[in-house]
C-alpha cells in the first residue's frame, strides 16, 4: 500500500478513529438518552405505511422532506425481485443505472440527464454511490448485490451539503441492516432459468448486552444468456460471485452510543461479458449472429476476474439532549482484470486486455443538531484515492504483434467543509440553507508507448519500440456551491416547497490522452509543455438545479403523492470521447486515444411524479390490502453549446446520452391471508422511451424506447419464520440494448459514411466496430427463505 500513500494516513486515521471510539466507550455508561432516530429509519411498503427516510441526516416521514427522493424497503425491493441496484433503474423516474459494457461489476449511473459512463480514471462520477454512507470513489464494484439491505434511497439533484462527496447529478444511498439484539440464522436459497442458483446465509448473535456480531455469506451463480462460440467453455452474460459481509455492532437500540465495525468482500470470477456485432465484418465478411445474447470474441486474456473489499467504521455519540457527532471511517480497494474485444470476432483486432486498479481511504466528521426549531449539521469529508489503468490495443496490421500500450494513474486528493440548517419560522414555514466548500488536487501520469508483443501486466515481454507520451500533471479546483430550500405546510398532509442547488464536479487529466496528438495551437512549430497540458486536462463543471414541489397524503395516508418540477443549467460539460489516431503519419488508425473536452452546455428541464394508494384495507381478512404504486419522469434536455473537434458549435446534432425523455412504471399489488400466512402478489410494468447511448446519435446503438413486465407471487408466514416466492422479470422477453461501442466513420449528424464500395469505414481496425450489449431475457425464479 506504499504506493498508495496510505501509511502516511493510516496511522493518523486509527489514532484518530479509535480515540473517537475510545471516548463513546468512556460516555457510554453516563448517558442514558435513547438512541437517535436517524438509525431506525423504515421505508415504502406496498401496504400504504408511513415512509421514513434519512436523505437530511435526521429521520422524517418522506412526505415532509422537500427534496426529490425514491425510497425501496427490503420487502419491496424482494417482491420486485432485485437483484442488484441495476433494477431499481426501472421504478425511479429520470434514473439509469445500468452494467458498463464489458463486466457485471462495473456501474454506469445517470440521474436527470447528469452522470459518467467512462469508466477509466480520470473522471469523476457524476451519481455518488454510498455504501453505508461510504461514497464509492470509482464505478468499478459499485453494482451492488442486494441481500441483506435494509433499505435504498435514490435522491435526485445535486447533493453534498449535508454529507460525503460532492455529487453533481444525485445520489443512490445503500443501507445495510443492523445486527438484532438475539441471536438470529438466516437462509435464503433462489434456482431459476439459465441456471440459477443463488444461497444466501446471515447470522448474528449477541455478546453481552450491548456487543453484536454477525456476518452474510453470497454465493450467486448462474449460466449464461447466450455463449462464446469461439472459445469452447465460455459463457456469456454469466454470473460467478462470492461476496461476504462482517460486522461488530457495540451500542445502539436505546444507548446513546452506536459502534459500527464492517467488512465487504466480492470477488466476481463471471465469463467476460462480451457484445453482440451489429454488422458483418468488413475484411472478413463474417455474418451477425441471429442471438444477441452469443459472441464470437476471441480475446480471454487475461482471465476476467475482479476483487473488492473495504473497511468502514461509523460512530455516532449523543453528546447532549441536542447535539450528536458522527464519524465515517473507510478503506476500499478493488483489482479488475478483464479482455475487452471491441470488434467481437476472433481475429487480433481491436482487441484490448485491461487492467483497473482503484484504492481509497476516506473520513468523515459530522456534528448535528437538533433543536425545538433550528436543526441541522456541519460536517467534514476528506479523501485521498488512487485510480489506475493500464491496456493494451491489439490491432490487425501488418506487422505482428504491433500493440498500442496506454497506462494512466489518476490520484485525487480532495477536502470539504460543509453545512447545512433549516429554521422553522413556524409549524407551517420553513427555510433551509447550506453550503459546501471543495478543495479538489489531481496528480496524473500517463504512459503510452508502442510495442511488438504483450506488456508485462498481461503476461507477456514486448519489446519497446517508441515511447509517445510520458506526462504528468497536476492541478486543483476550489469551488463553493450553495443549498436554500423554502417549505410550507398549510396542514400536516401537505408540503410546498422551492429549492435552489449548486453541483460541482473537479476537472482532470484524460489518462488515454496522446501527447504527440496535442495541436499546435499557436503555430509556431513546438508542440509546447502548456500545449500538451492544455490538450490533456479539462475543467470543471457545474449544475445550476431548480425546484417546485408538492407532496401531499389523502384519505388518512392511503394515498401519497410527489411531484417535483425541475430546471438545470449545466455549464462546462464534460465531454470524454475516443477516438481512432494514426500514430506513425501511414494513413491508418494504429490506436486510439482519448480526448475530453469542456465541449459544452446543456439545459434540462422536466417533471417527476410518485405515487403510492391503498384502494382496500381488511377487505378479505385482517391484513389484506389493494395497492397501487405509480413514478412518470418527463425531461426534455438538450445542449445549448457543443463544440466538435473542428471548433464548430453542433448543438443542434447532439443529443443527451443515457437519459430517455420519459419514464414510468406502474405496480399493482395484492395481499392476503392464506395458509397460515400472508399471500402477496404483484405485477409491474415499466417504460422508458428513446435512449441515445452517446451524445452522437447512433443508428445502431440508440435505443427505441421499451417496455418491461414483471410479476411476483410471495407467501410469508404469520411468524414471519418461512417465506416462498415466485418472479418472472421481463416476461415478454424484450430484448434492449443498454450500452455499446462503435469505430465507424460518421457525418457529424451520426449518420455512418460508406466508402466506395458501399462498405462501412472503420475508424480503427479492419472489422468495424458496432457492438451492443442487451439487457436480461426473460427470467423466473423461486426463492425460499427460512429464519431461525
Amino acid at each position: 500500500m506504499s504506493s498508495f500513500r496510505f501509511t502516511r494516513f493510516a496511522a493518523a486515521r486509527a489514532s484518530l478513529t479509535l480515540g473517537v471510539a475510545a471516548a463513546a466507550l468512556t460516555a457510554l455508561p453516563a448517558m442514558a438518552q435513547a438512541q437517535d432516530a436517524q438509525e431506525e429509519a423504515a421505508t415504502t411498503s406496498a401496504d400504504g405505511s408511513v415512509i421514513v427516510v434519512t436523505a437530511r441526516r435526521r429521520a422524517e416521514n418522506l412526505q415532509d422532506v422537500p427534496i426529490a427522493i425514491s425510497a425501496f424497503s427490503a420487502e419491496r425491493l424482494e417482491n420486485q425481485g432485485a437483484l442488484d441496484i441495476t433494477d431499481i433503474s426501472q421504478i425511479t423516474p429520470n434514473t439509469t443505472l445500468e452494467n458498463s459494457r464489458g463486466t457485471n461489476s462495473t456501474l454506469t449511473a445517470f440521474i436527470r440527464g447528469v452522470g459518467q459512463q467512462d469508466p477509466v480514471p480520470g473522471f469523476e462520477a457524476g451519481v455518488g454511490i454510498y455504501l453505508d454512507d461510504v461514497y464509492l470513489n470509482r464505478p468499478q464494484a459499485a453494482v451492488l448485490d442486494i441481500y441483506e439491505v435494509e433499505r435504498i434511497e435514490v435522491l435526485r439533484g445535486p447533493q453534498g451539503t449535508l454529507y460525503g462527496r460532492n455529487t453533481i447529478g444525485g445520489a443512490v444511498k445503500y443501507v445495510t441492516k443492523m445486527l438484532p439484539q438475539e441471536f438470529s440464522l438466516k437462509v435464503r436459497g433462489t434456482y431459476g432459468t439459465y441456471d440459477q442458483a443463488d444461497g444466501v446465509v446471515t447470522v448474528s448473535a449477541p455478546i453481552g448486552d450491548i456487543v453484536r456480531v454477525g456476518g452474510t455469506f453470497a454465493r450467486l451463480s448462474r449460466g449464461g444468456f447466450g455463449d462464446n462460440l469461439n472459445i469452447r467453455g465460455l459463457e456469456n452474460y454469466n454470473r460467478d460471485v462470492y461476496a461476504g459481509r462482517g460486522t461488530l455492532e457495540i451500542g445502539g437500540y436505546g444507548a446513546p452510543i452506536m459502534i459500527r465495525i464492517s467488512g465487504d468482500y466480492t470477488r466476481d470470477k463471471s465469463d467476460p461479458r462480451n457484445g453482440h456485432r451489429l454488422i458483418p465484418g468488413i475484411r472478413s465478411g463474417t455474418p451477425v449472429l441471429r442471438d444477441v445474447y452469443d459472441t464470437r470474441a476471441g480475446l480471454n486474456a487475461p482471465k476476467q476476474d475482479i476483487e473488492a473489499y473495504g473497511l468502514a467504521m461509523n460512530i455516532s455519540a449523543e453528546l447532549t439532549n441536542t447535539l450528536t457527532f458522527r464519524s465515517i471511517s473507510a478503506w476500499r480497494k478493488d483489482d479488475s482484470f478483464t479482455p475487452i474485444d471491441f470488434d467481437a470476432l476472433p481475429a487480433i483486432d481491436v482487441d484490448v486486455p485491461a487492467l483497473y486498479r482503484n484504492e481509497q481511504i476516506s473520513q468523515e466528521f459530522q456534528l448535528l443538531y437538533e433543536g425545538s426549531r433550528l436543526k441541522g449539521l456541519v460536517g467534514f469529508y476528506y479523501l485521498d484515492a488512487k485510480a489506475s489503468t493500464a491496456f493494451d490495443v491489439l490491432l490487425f496490421t501488418t506487422v505482428a504483434n504491433l500493440n498500442a500500450f496506454t497506462a494512466g494513474d489518476v490520484r485525487t486528493d480532495t477536502w470539504s467543509v460543509f453545512g447545512d440548517f433549516t429554521y422553522d419560522f413556524t409549524d407551517q414555514l420553513s427555510l433551509s440553507l447550506g453550503g459546501r466548500y471543495t478543495v479538489d488536487k489531481r496528480n496524473s501520469t500517463i504512459l503510452r508507448q508502442t510495442k511488438l508483443g504483450r506488456s508485462a501486466e498481461f503476461g507477456g515481454t514486448p519489446l519497446v519500440l517508441a515511447t509517445t507520451s510520458n506526462f504528468n500533471g497536476q492541478a486543483r479546483f476550489t469551488d463553493f456551491n450553495p443549498r436554500a430550500s423554502l417549505s410550507f405546510k398549510p396542514n400536516s398532509d401537505h408540503l410546498l416547497f422551492a429549492s435552489y442547488s449548486q453541483g460541482f464536479k473537479g476537472g482532470g487529466f484524460d489518462p488515454r490522452g496522446l501527447s504527440t496528438a496535442a495541436p499546435d495551437t499557436n503555430r509556431d512549430g513546438v508542440r509546447s509543455q502548456q500545449e500538451i497540458f492544455d490538450f490533456l486536462s479539462f475543467e470543471p463543471e457545474t449544475v445550476d438545479s431548480y425546484e417546485l414541489g408538492w407532496k401531499g397524503s389523502f384519505a388518512d395516508n392511503a394515498i401519497n403523492i410527489a411531484l417535483t418540477g425541475f430546471y438545470a443549467d449545466y455549464t462546462n460539460v464534460q465531454v470524454p470521447g475516443s477516438a481512432g489516431f494514426d500514430s506513425n503519419g501511414d494513413g491508418t488508425n494504429d490506436t486510439f486515444i482519448g480526448v475530453t473536452t469542456n465541449a459544452g452546455k446543456a439545459e434540462f428541464k422536466g417533471l417527476e411524479f410518485e405515487s403510492n394508494a391503498v384502494f382496500a384495507r381488511d377487505f378479505a381478512g385482517d391484513g389484506s390490502f389493494l395497492s397501487f404504486n405509480g413514478t412518470l419522469g418527463y425531461i426534455d434536455g438538450e445542449y445549448k453549446r457543443f463544440i466538435d473537434a473542428r471548433n464548430i458549435d453542433v448543438a443542434n446534432l447532439r443529443r443527451i446520452q443515457n437519459t430517455p425523455k420519459w419514464t414510468a412504471s406502474g405496480t399493482f399489488t395484492g395481499a392476503f391471508p392464506a395458509f397460515s400466512g400472508m399471500i402477496t402478489a404483484s405485477t409491474t410494468v415499466s417504460y422508458r422511451s428513446k435512449t441515445f447511448q452517446f451524445e452522437t446519435p447512433s443508428p445502431f446503438l440508440d435505443q427505441k424506447g421499451y417496455a418491461l413486465w414483471d410479476a411476483a407471487l410471495i407467501w410469508r408466514d404469520d411468524a414471519d419464520r418461512f417465506s416462498f416466492g415466485l418472479n418472472a422479470k421481463n416476461i415478454l422477453n424484450k430484448q434492449y440494448i443498454t450500452s455499446g461501442y462503435q469505430f465507424l466513420a460518421t457525418a457529424p449528424d451520426g449518420t455512418p459514411t460508406r466508402n466506395a464500395a458501399g462498405n462501412f469505414i472503420p475508424t480503427l481496425g479492419t472489422e468495424g466496430v458496432a457492438t451492443a450489449f442487451y439487457g436480461n431475457p426473460r427470467q423466473v425464479f423461486v426463492t425460499g427463505t427460512v429464519k431461525f
